[in-house]
C-alpha cells in the first residue's frame, strides 16, 4: 500500500504513487514475501514510464527523476541516526541551442564587390560550431577529405591558416557502390565534424559547407516522386466517381494549379541543414555555416570559371582534388549563437560507517539518466520515439536504491561509510560521475572501492557479468565465490572496459566493480527497451551479491588494493594508433582535456596525467576530441610525437611514442 502526507505533495510523489497502484493491481509477487521484488518493480516502472520523457539530458522527466530517487533515500534513512541528508550535486550542461540577434555575412568580391548574405536562404550556422565574428580570404578545398594513403588529399599544399574554408558535403563517386570512397573507413572521412576538425587543425577561421550536386539531385528526384504520387492520387480522385466533376471543379482546379506551381519550382529549391540539426553539445572551436549552391557557384565561378556540378563531375573520373585558392574573395560578418544550459544533478545519500574504518567510503553507484527521445545515442537512427532505458539505467537505479532501502534498514551500521550515488549523463559520456570526482562529498584518498550497477535488468540464464577483476589484487577470487554462492555463471573481464561511471574512479587509483546482466540485446539503445522486458528476479539476485560483497568490504581489516590492469594489443588494420588517454568529457576547455591514462599506455610512458589538457599534437592544433582522434590517424605505430598540454594553466611539451592500434 502506497501512503503518501497530504501536504507538499511532488510531482515525483504523485506519479509515483499511481505507479505504485498500478503495481499492486497488475502485478503477482506470490513467490516474493519479503517484497523486494516488488519494490524493485516499482521502481523500474516508474522510472522507466513515459512521463519520465526517457530520462533524457534537459527533459523535465530527468528532473522527476531526481527527486523520486532523492525522495525514496530520504524515506530509507527516516530516523537513522548514523544517515546523513540526501545531498543533491547539481552541475550544468548545454542541453539547446538558438540563433543570437547578430547573424550577418558578407562576401567581399576582388572588385570591391559586396554580396549580403540572407540568413535562411544563403546561409545557416550549425550548432556544431561556435559564435564569433568571421573575417578572411576564401580557401576551396574540394570535399575537404584527408586520406593520403588512399591516394586521396583535399588539404594537401593548401595554406589555411586564418582562412575561411569552404568544402562539399560527402564524397566523391556516390554512385558507384565499389569506389574507396563507399568503404566504411572513408565514410568517416566524410563526417562533418571530421572535415572540421581537419580544417582547424590546419589554422582555419571558420567551415562553409555546401551540398554536393549529386546529393542535391538525389533530393529533387524523391521530391519529383512525391509530386508524380500526389498528381496520381488527383487523377484517381477526379476519374473514380468519388467527386463530384461539377460542384469540385474549383476545388480540382486549385490542387492542380498548386501541383503545377510545385513542378515548376521543384528544380530551385535547396534545403539548407537545419541550424540544430548536428546536435547541442559538440561544439568545436570556430564558426561552421551550410552556405547554398547559389552562393557558391557564383564563387567559383568568378574565381575559377567551374561550378560545383563540373567540379563534382572532374572529381569523380581523376579522383584527384579541385581545391583552389579563391583569389580576391573574402568573407566577413558575425554567427550568434546562444546556448542553452540545464541544471543536472547527481543525488548521492550517506551511511557513516561506525569504528575504527569509519572514515574509508565504498561508493555504490549508478545513472538513472537516458537517451531521451533518441538522437546521438540511440540505435533507432531517426526515431523520436521516448527510449525508456527500462535496461539502461532503471534497472541499475532500482538495484542501488534496493541496496540503501536494506543497509539503512539495518540494526547498526557497517565498519565503513558508504555513498549511494545516483549520477546523471552517464549517457554524454559519463559526466556526471567525472563531476563527482572532481567534487566528492568524502575524500577519494579514503574511498576504498566503487561498486557500479549498469544495465542489470536482462539476467538470461543465470549469465553474470562483472567487469573490473583485475582492479584489486582480492577481486577475482571473491567476486568468483560470491558468484558461485548466488549461482551464477559468471563472466570476470579483468578490466574497467564496461565504458560506464566505474571509469570515472578507476583512473583516479580506485578499484572498481562493475556488474551488468550483459547489453546483447535488441532493445538496447532503442525505444523498444521498456519494463515489461525487465527479469525482477534477475535484479534481486544481482543486489543480493552485491550486498553480500559490500558487507565483507565494509568489514575487512584491510581494505583492498588497487591494480592497473594492462590491456591486451590487438591489431586492427587502418585503425589509428595506441594513445592510452581517457576522455574528460565534464570539462568545458579549448582542447582535449582528459581524466586519466591507461596502464602501460605510450601516454602515461610520455608523462601525460589526469587533468591534462591537449592543444597540439605534432603540428596540429587541438580543439577537441575529434580534433585530437582525427590527428592521431595521420601518424602511425612507433613513431615519437610531440603532444602539447595545458597543466594547472601553463604549457608543457612531452614526447610519445605511439603503440600499435587496440
Amino acid at each position: 500500500m502506497c501512503f503518501y502526507r497530504a501536504q507538499g505533495i511532488s510531482t515525483a510523489r504523485v506519479l509515483s504513487w499511481v505507479f505504485c497502484l498500478l503495481v499492486s493491481v497488475s502485478v503477482s509477487f506470490g513467490s516474493d514475501p519479503s517484497g523486494k521484488e516488488r519494490r524493485i518493480y516499482k521502481d523500474v516502472a516508474f522510472l522507466a514510464s513515459d512521463q519520465l520523457e526517457g530520462r533524457g539530458v534537459g527533459t523535465r522527466g530527468l528532473d522527476i527523476a531526481a527527486d523520486y530517487i532523492s525522495e525514496q533515500m530520504n524515506r530509507a534513512a527516516m530516523g537513522k541516526s548514523f544517515a546523513q541528508a540526501v545531498q543533491i550535486q547539481k552541475f550544468q550542461l548545454t542541453v539547446d541551442a538558438e540563433l543570437g540577434d547578430t547573424n550577418h555575412l558578407t562576401l567581399v568580391g576582388p572588385g570591391g564587390e559586396i554580396e549580403k548574405l540572407i540568413l535562411g536562404t544563403d546561409f545557416v550556422p550549425l550548432t556544431l560550431g561556435t559564435d564569433g565574428v568571421i573575417e578572411g580570404e576564401i580557401v576551396f578545398a574540394g570535399y575537404g577529405i584527408e586520406a593520403p594513403d588512399e591516394g586521396y588529399d583535399d588539404f594537401d599544399g593548401l595554406d589555411l591558416e586564418g582562412k575561411v574554408v569552404l568544402v562539399m558535403r560527402r564524397g566523391p563517386q556516390q554512385d558507384n557502390p565499389h569506389s574507396v570512397f563507399s568503404s566504411h573507413a572513408m565514410l568517416r572521412h566524410q563526417a562533418l565534424v571530421s572535415k572540421a576538425s581537419a580544417a582547424y587543425q590546419r589554422g582555419a577561421r571558420a567551415v562553409l559547407f555546401v551540398s554536393d550536386p549529386y546529393s542535391g539531385r538525389q533530393q529533387q528526384d524523391v521530391r519529383l516522386a512525391q509530386l508524380e504520387r500526389s498528381r496520381n492520387a488527383l487523377f484517381s480522385e477526379a476519374f473514380s466517381g468519388l467527386v463530384d466533376p461539377v460542384s469540385d471543379e474549383p476545388s480540382l482546379k486549385e490542387k492542380w494549379d498548386a501541383l503545377y506551381r510545385d513542378q515548376r519550382s521543384i528544380a530551385s529549391v535547396e534545403t539548407l541543414m537545419a541550424f540544430d540539426r548536428t546536435g547541442v553539445n559538440v561544439g568545436q572551436s570556430m564558426p561552421l555555416i551550410h552556405v547554398s549552391q547559389r552562393v557558391v557557384d557564383r564563387l567559383l565561378l568568378s574565381a575559377l570559371n567551374t561550378t560545383l556540378a563540373s567540379i563534382e563531375t572532374t572529381t569523380d573520373v581523376l579522383l584527384q582534388s579541385q581545391a583552389a585558392v579563391l583569389d580576391g574573395w573574402r568573407l566577413s560578418g558575425e554567427i550568434s549563437i546562444v546556448r542553452k544550459e540545464s541544471d543536472i544533478k547527481n543525488v548521492l545519500a550517506v551511511l557513516n560507517g561506525d569504528g575504527a574504518k569509519a572514515e574509508e567510503t565504498i561508493v555504490i553507484g549508478a545513472h538513472y539518466d537516458h537517451l531521451g527521445y533518441g538522437g546521438v545515442g540511440s540505435l533507432a537512427h531517426g526515431s523520436t520515439e521516448i527510449h525508456n532505458g527500462a535496461d539502461d539505467n532503471a534497472s541499475g537505479t532500482a538495484g542501488l536504491l534496493e541496496l540503501a532501502r536494506r543497509f539503512y534498514a539495518r540494526d547498526k551500521p557497517l565498519s565503513r561509510r558508504l555513498v549511494f550515488a545516483a549520477f546523471s549523463a552517464e549517457e554524454m559520456g559519463i559526466i556526471g560521475s567525472s563531476h563527482y570526482m572532481q567534487n566528492p562529498i568524502v575524500p577519494l584518498d579514503q574511498t576504498i572501492a566503487m561498486i557500479n550497477l549498469d544495465m542489470v535488468g536482462r539476467l538470461t540464464k543465470d549469465k553474470l557479468t562483472v567487469w573490473g577483476t583485475g582492479t584489486a589484487k582480492q577481486w577475482e577470487s571473491k567476486v568468483t565465490r560470491l558468484s558461485a554462492k548466488h549461482a551464477f555463471v559468471l563472466t570476470a573481464l579483468d578490466d574497467d572496459s564496461g565504458a560506464s561511471d566505474s571509469t570515472s574512479f578507476y583512473v583516479r587509483g580506485i578499484p572498481v566493480l562493475h556488474f551488468s546482466s550483459g547489453i546483447n540485446h535488441m532493445d538496447y539503445h532503442r525505444p523498444s527497451d521498456d519494463v515489461e522486458k525487465v527479469n525482477v528476479t534477475g535484479i534481486r539476485r544481482i543486489v543480493d551479491v552485491i550486498e553480500d560483497l559490500v558487507v565483507e568490504l565494509a568489514e575487512e581489516p584491510v581494505r583492498p588494493e588497487y591494480v592497473q590492469v594492462v590491456s591486451k594489443p590487438r591489431v586492427i588494420r587502418g585503425a589509428r594508433p595506441y594513445f592510452g588517454s581517457i576522455p574528460d568529457f565534464g570539462k568545458k576547455v579549448k582542447g582535449y582535456a582528459i581524466q586519466g591514462v591507461s596502464a602501460d599506455s605510450p601516454a602515461e610512458k610520455g608523462g601525460l596525467k589526469g587533468g591534462d589538457i591537449i592543444v597540439k599534437l605534432g603540428d596540429r592544433k587541438i580543439g577537441g576530441l575529434e580534433d585530437f582522434d582525427s590527428a592521431l590517424r595521420i601518424f602511425k605505430a612507433g613513431e615519437t610525437v610531440s603532444v602539447t598540454v595545458l597543466r594547472r594553466g601553463k604549457e608543457k611539451s612531452l614526447k610519445v611514442t605511439l603503440g600499435v592500434p587496440r
